[in-house]
């Protein structure tokens, strides 16, 4: 390899952080960022020749890619929580898969003319979403929170299961293309999904039981689950052509629904390993698209968009919307927000590769095509669907609720105090036993990194507008306070110091790069959690004209005060950068 080729390699690689960093901050769904980047970066700047910088390895890296980026996918597919989130998102990803198959295959058939089949795979492939383009636009919408469940649900759930439609039949497309006798082609199928779904089930069954038996050490768990995932696609590919991708997928459903599998290590997969394949891998077959392909499918594919944009997606929730409690404003909004995403731009490249490798005409078309939509509905929702939603009027209103990072005794403390004073709270905390406490409490919980790009997906913020950082970690609490400075604002974000940091660090927790101190910070974790073990508890004092808070302060000198609930309902936090005056009508919580 050449040096040049090192350093076009190298330049992926800084121009993909570059992209999900600018999406991160704008808020934006990172696909448009990477796909634009290496469009100007391909075909209209001439810097990047996919195939002439990996050669043969063009084909068989994408699918390595691309089985990574499905097997991570499955992984969040929880099978109760289909049943567990109504009968609307249960229907979304049955139903609602099945009309915007039949809608995009005979939008493609019918107004581009393409091949039947080819028509068929491309409306599998764009039935797919996932939480990689949903959650930037809930996050920037804030919805309701009925429709972003439903809508947050619907992508997590989505991804695997349309990819598996479009496995399907891409496979029904290769086989019938290698032996027109049905027979035979029947016989092939069978042994492609017999073959995949006895390695994938068996592989994840294997891996889970490692994990969790404690065969693998802790250092060793995504080591194990990359090379486990690898493992298995190369067994299936080598046993029946064509059945990897659907192994890895059953691999990765099969281990996530299974019970005590501690996964915490195997979902930073996407952090390690995936976040960079998607980065690098979107560039390289942006660079492979043909901007003349692209242009010459013309008015067709907008008539196609709009197909999908005003057909599919209302009709979609009107057929899986029927007797629920929607209304028409929120079923309006679900049917308008379904932007394509990852994994559709994934495979369809993917197939793309294979179909023309076999010979199968106009198999180019698919990648201009697929891509034509995602561009187009992640353009055209993301400048819409803030607009939508307020014309709607299911926009949520300004979020009061409190995300606590941490689930020691001190953050459950908070949490409790918050909740009865009838705030909203989330605890979020990756060790499985502060959390279960927290959850017998009654807490609302997230088990994960809240700083993880597993949360990035499935974290819901959309009532959450404060961040209290109360880690025994104090390199959490700073990630966790540049993380949701960016959607709370610096205001709203606040850490409780820890006796482990030295004043340095205290004083750089506090400054401009993360969160605002709270207390004085003198009192730490460690000081509060003394206090919580010696069984203190909160006092609400309601302050008034001939009660105010001077003499409060001088009759209960040996409290601390943690917040304060002011005339509008607003939480009041006491930092030392900002005088806390509490005035008539205010609210006191104290620990006593």
């Amino acid at each position: 390899m050449t040096a040049q080729n090192i350093a076009i390699l190298c330049g992926i690689v800084v121009v993909g952080f570059a992209c999900q960093w600018g999406a991160w901050r704008l808020r934006l769904p990172s696909i448009l960022f990477l796909l634009v980047a290496g469009i100007l970066a391909g075909p209209v700047l001439g810097w990047l020749d996919s195939a002439a910088l990996l050669g043969d390895l063009l084909t068989p890296v994408v699918s390595i890619a691309v089985a990574i980026i499905l097997f991570e996918g499955s992984l969040t597919l929880r099978l109760p929580e289909i049943r567990g989130h109504g009968s609307v998102v249960r229907n979304l990803v049955s139903i609602g898969v099945l009309i915007t198959w039949v809608c995009g295959t005979l939008a493609a058939y019918l107004i581009l003319g393409i091949d039947l089949y080819l028509a068929a795979l491309f409306g599998a492939i764009v039935t797919v979403s996932g939480p990689t383009v949903v959650m930037p636009l809930l996050r920037s919408v804030r919805p309701s929170k009925t429709v972003s469940s439903v809508l947050r649900w619907e992508s997590i759930l989505i991804d695997p299961l349309g990819a598996i439609l479009a496995l399907l039949v891409f496979d029904v497309i290769v086989t019938i293309q290698a032996d027109a006798d049905l027979l035979h082609v029947a016989r092939v199928l069978a042994m492609i999904v017999l073959a995949g779904a006895f390695l994938g089930i068996a592989g994840g069954h294997l891996l889970g039981l490692a994990i969790r038996h404690r065969v693998l050490p802790d250092l060793l768990r995504e080591f194990a689950a990359l090379a486990a995932v690898l493992a298995v696609f190369a067994a299936a590919e080598s046993l029946q052509r064509e059945s990897g991708l659907l192994a890895v997928t059953l691999m990765g459903i099969w281990l996530g629904n299974m019970r005590d599998v501690e996964l915490e290590d195997v979902l930073t997969f996407k952090e390690t390993v995936t976040l960079l394949l998607i980065s690098s891998l979107f560039i390289i077959l942006a660079a492979q698209l043909d901007l003349s392909e692209l242009l010459a499918l013309g008015s067709g594919a907008i008539v196609v968009l709009a197909v999908l944009q005003f057909v599919a997606g209302p009709l979609r929730v009107f057929f899986s919307a029927a007797g629920s409690a929607l209304t028409w404003r929120e079923r309006l909004f679900v049917g308008w927000v379904f932007p394509r995403g990852i994994v559709a731009a994934a495979i369809s490249s993917l197939f793309a590769l294979r179909l023309t490798e076999i010979g199968y005409p106009d198999a180019h078309l698919l990648v201009p095509l697929v891509f034509s939509i995602i561009i187009g509905t992640v353009i055209v929702q993301s400048a819409t669907a803030r607009s939508a939603a307020r014309l709607l009027k299911v926009a949520a209103p300004e979020p009061t609720g409190i995300l606590i990072v941490g689930s020691n005794p001190v953050a459950r403390f908070f949490a409790k105090a918050l909740q009865d004073a009838g705030k909203t709270v989330l605890v979020a905390d990756s060790h499985w036993a502060s959390v279960r406490e927290a959850r017998m409490m009654g807490l609302p919980v997230f088990y994960g990194s809240p700083v993880s790009s597993y949360a990035e997906d499935n974290l819901d913020l959309g009532e959450i507008g404060t961040l209290l950082a109360t880690s025994r970690r104090p390199g959490l609490n700073e990630l966790a306070c540049t993380r949701f400075a960016n959607d709370f604002g610096r205001d709203h974000v606040f850490v409780v110091s820890n006796d482990r940091e030295t004043s340095h660090e205290k004083h750089k927790v506090s400054g401009a790069t993360a969160g605002r101190l709270l207390f004085d910070g003198e009192h730490t974790i460690d000081t509060l959690l003394a206090r919580v073990k010696t069984g203190a508890t909160t006092k609400t004092t309601e302050l008034s004209d001939e009660y105010d808070f001077s003499r409060y302060s001088a009759e209960h000198s040996g409290r601390l005060v943690v917040f304060a609930i002011d005339a509008e309902d607003n939480i009041r936090f006491p930092v030392p950068d900002e005088k806390f005056e509490p005035v008539s009508g205010w609210q006191i919580v104290a620990i006593d």
